[in-house]
């Protein structure tokens, strides 16, 4: 009954096909494997006899590496083996860990440095939150840009540049989560696209100057009892930020 849920099968075959089913595992594991890797980085920057992370020839191996890894293997699985239940469910959980372990580490892409425990890295548990929106808008089974049935082509076309519009807009406003969101639910991107810039955004940097750019430093200022409510939320999940260098596995 649960591979049943979890896996659809094609009618022509007996290949398993991707579906609702085996995303919702990606999205478990990919939680789980985030979560454990993080807590496992919280102890060993405060618990001494947590191991640490691996060390070769001086060079310091973070989870990032383990994480890709992970991914390259359940992919070449993924695409190149006919595999059939239980193999399957592995190979998707597999690749949920590995999106897990590299997104924990997302702020060494962008800056190829260690800022882990600095304020900079948080931008890690920002790209969690938005790769977590998608994939559970992807297993409740929400249709992008929110067409279920479309009338014709044109009106199509219109729909979707409207949408993805409305959703650049957002993202250049550093609305990223409601970009992303609204790409399933169009009305959470328009609301994205009128709402205040971040201040350090690529939209406030062109635009806003005087009253309008000290507005937005205002609205996003970590003081405000909103910003302190969710930066003890981001504490609690990802560890208060320390001084850059910290060690990250």
């Amino acid at each position: 009954m649960l591979i049943a849920t979890v896996v659809s099968v094609d009618p022509f075959g007996h290949r398993p096909r991707p579906g609702s089913g085996t995303a919702f595992l990606v999205l478990v594991a990919f939680l789980v494997s985030f979560l454990t890797i993080r807590t496992s980085a919280r102890l060993t920057r405060s618990v001494s006899w947590w191991p640490g992370g691996v060390q070769s020839g001086g060079v310091h191996i973070h989870h990032l590496v383990w994480g890709i890894c992970l991914i390259m293997f359940a992919g070449f699985l993924a695409l190149a083996t006919p595999l059939e239940p239980p193999w399957w469910h592995i190979v998707a959980i597999t690749f949920g860990i590995g999106v897990g372990f590299t997104l924990d580490e997302f702020a060494l892409w962008v800056r190829l440095e260690d800022v882990y425990w600095s304020e900079e890295g948080r931008s890690s548990l920002d790209a969690v939150l938005v790769a977590t929106a998608f994939a559970a808008l992807v297993v409740v089974g929400t249709n992008p840009f929110g067409l279920d049935d479309p009338a014709s082509i044109s009106g199509t076309a219109a729909v979707v540049t409207l949408i993805l519009g409305l959703a650049v807009v957002c993202f250049l406003k550093g609305r990223v989560l409601l970009g992303v969101i609204g790409l399933f639910v169009p009305v959470v991107a328009l609301v994205g696209a009128v709402r205040l810039a971040h201040p350090s955004s690529p939209w406030a940097r062109r635009r806003y100057r005087g009253p309008r750019l000290e507005q937005a430093r205002a609205r996003f200022d970590p003081s405000r009892r909103v910003g302190r409510w969710q930066r003890r939320i981001a504490d609690l999940v990802a560890g208060a930020p320390g001084p850059p260098g910290s060690s990250s596995d």
